[in-house]
This record gives structure tokens, C-alpha cells and sequence, in this order.
């Protein structure tokens, strides 16, 4: 366990709050729009923030915030009883638990709230907002971005595509996110002209090189590995419109408010669609159960499994997302 940040203390009798998030990127994204919203309702408040290593930069710039706690996995689970012994010394005002963990029940706190089990099948963001009884009105995803006018400095309007995953079932092939931009940002595409930016972690090169590869170099923006998740989000501000894999990536995109469409094949878009007014997403012809449930499916083993999504369903859905939004405009 690391502490990323620690700020100097504004004096004992401010509220303090722990929010226990998310390991995985995507949920920590999506679990944002509670985390303003306790900043919002207490303004004085000093946030202490627990996060998995592939999501804590995410929070960086968050609204009061204290100390920003690295959460690592241990053996035996050790890592719980780290978390404990650092929170341990002081009494919490408000204990906010979306990992569903004993953490909140074994530490002094005025207020304990901890992510319930699903009762109905919904949305992850609905889910995470029901931990304080918001599900009927959730508060949307939001992101805490750096500067990144040096990444992507003014001209042409930004294309960004986000063409790898987690896991190489969730991932449509690489050649077909490189036709998908040319062809919209051709004299006749969606977006004439438009640079595009390919976002992509340091380790992913391999799998979006075939892209980086396509887009001539005049108008490509290669974004892989740029840095972390605040500098990220930053340069996805500077975009105009985001296509991407199910992923984390594609809920930082719509945290940001830019439209943002998502393809999904072998999960549920049901709970883990982008969350947003300007989101849409695309998925194969086969259902997630038809995908998962196929004679043979292996997760470990599987290639990718959206293959049943093509090009031209993609341009159509990144057509009807744009013009539904220009015509609420009018």
C-alpha cells in the first residue's frame, strides 16, 4: 500500500470522509459521479481515497483530498489489513465502501454506507449511486483532468479511438478501427478531415500498431502511453468525438461529456454501457449469452469475439449518435 499524496491538515474539526473504490479502471470511472457528488454536499470535507493501483491516478485532482491510498494486493488479503492500520487512528465521519468489504463495520464512523448486492439487473452506475440511495436520479461519472494543450494543440477537430482491451475477447480487430477512421475522417466521412488520436496503454503498442500503422502520420496523434489517467483525461477533453472497446477508457470518454460510443460483444451493455446524455453503444449481431455461452467458449483461451460487428454498423451508429445530438442542438 502507498500514499500517493498527503496535504497539510486545515484543522481537526472538518468532516473527514473514506471512499473505498474500485481496483479495476472502468468501475473506479463509473463510481466518480458519487464521489463529487460527497464533495459536493460536504465542500469542507477531507477526502481520504482508496483505489487499486490501475486506478488511483484518477483521483489525483479530486476534490479535497487528503491522501490518495494505493491499495496493492496481498497475500491472504493482507492488503485490508494495511488499509485498516492506516485509517485506524482516526474516526471517520463518513465511511463510503464500494469494494463490500468489513472495512467500514471495523473503524470508528459516525455514517457507514457500503455498496449493496443488485436486487433487479441494472446499470453499474446505478448500482453505485443506490449505496447512498441515489439510484433514481444517479449522479453522472466525472473525471479531474490535467492540462493537455501540449498534446493536442488547436487545429482540426479529434477523432479518438481507443482499439485495445483488457481482454482480447472484448477487443474488435485492429484493422477495422483503422477503416472505421479513415473512412470517417474521409471528404466524406463524419468528420472531414479530422485528426485522429489513438489512446492505448504503454504495454498495448503491440495490439494498436496496425492502426498507428494505417493513419498517415500527418494526421495521426499517437497517444499511447501518454501518462496517467489525469493526463489522459485531459487530452480526451481536447477530442470531439470517442469510439472505443468496452473498457475504461470508453467510461473516461463519456465521463468527460465528449460523445462517445462504445462496442461491445462479450459483456453487458446493459451494466456497463458509457453513462451519459451524448453516449451510445453499437454491439455484434450475437448476444452476450449466444457469445459466452458458445459450445467450447473458454475465456482464457478465446481470440476476440467481435468479429459479429462490422464496419459499416459501426459508421451507421456513429451516424445516428451524431445527428440525434445535432438535432437536440437545433
Amino acid at each position: 500500500m502507498q500514499l500517493l499524496r498527503i496535504t497539510a491538515a486545515e484543522g481537526y474539526s472538518r468532516m473527514r470522509i473514506l471512499f473505498v473504490t474500485a481496483n479495476r479502471v472502468g468501475d473506479a470511472v463509473l463510481s466518480t459521479g458519487l464521489l463529487a457528488h460527497l464533495a459536493a454536499q460536504h465542500p469542507n470535507a477531507r477526502m481520504t481515497i482508496a483505489a487499486g493501483p490501475a486506478a488511483a491516478s484518477l483521483f489525483r485532482n479530486a476534490p479535497g483530498l487528503e491522501r490518495l491510498i494505493v491499495l496493492r494486493k496481498q497475500r491472504f488479503s493482507a492488503h485490508w489489513l494495511s488499509l485498516w492500520r492506516s485509517c485506524a487512528g482516526a474516526k471517520w465521519d463518513i465511511i463510503v465502501d464500494l469494494r463490500r468489504s468489513a472495512l467500514a463495520y471495523c473503524l470508528l464512523a459516525r455514517e457507514r454506507y457500503v455498496v449493496p448486492k443488485p436486487t433487479r439487473d441494472m446499470h453499474r452506475v446505478e448500482l453505485i449511486a443506490s449505496t447512498l440511495k441515489l439510484e433514481a436520479s444517479p449522479p453522472r461519472p466525472v473525471l479531474w483532468p490535467d492540462d493537455a494543450d501540449t498534446l493536442i494543440a488547436d487545429g482540426p477537430p479529434v477523432l479518438a479511438i481507443a482499439p485495445a482491451a483488457n481482454w482480447v475477447g472484448k477487443q474488435w480487430r485492429a484493422e477495422r478501427f483503422a477503416e472505421l477512421a479513415l473512412n470517417l475522417t474521409a471528404p466524406d466521412g463524419l468528420m472531414p478531415g479530422a485528426r485522429v488520436a489513438v489512446f492505448a496503454a504503454a504495454d498495448e503498442r503491440a495490439q494498436v500498431a496496425p492502426v498507428l500503422a494505417r493513419i498517415p502520420k500527418a494526421q495521426r496523434i499517437d497517444l499511447v502511453g501518454v501518462g496517467d489517467l489525469a493526463l489522459v483525461g485531459g487530452c480526451l477533453t481536447r477530442c470531439k468525438f470517442f469510439i472505443g472497446n468496452d473498457s475504461g477508457l470508453m467510461h473516461m470518454a463519456a465521463a468527460t461529456g465528449i460523445p462517445t460510443l462504445g462496442l461491445f460483444g462479450p459483456s453487458r451493455a446493459e451494466h456497463y454501457a458509457p453513462w451519459g446524455d451524448k453516449c451510445a453503444f453499437v454491439r455484434t449481431k450475437e448476444s452476450y449469452d449466444d457469445l459466452v455461452g458458445a459450445l467450447g467458449y473458454d475465456h482464457r483461451t478465446t481470440g476476440t469475439l467481435m468479429d459479429g460487428l462490422t464496419v459499416d454498423a459501426v459508421e451507421r451508429a456513429a451516424a445516428k449518435l451524431l445527428n440525434d445530438l445535432d438535432r437536440k442542438t437545433e
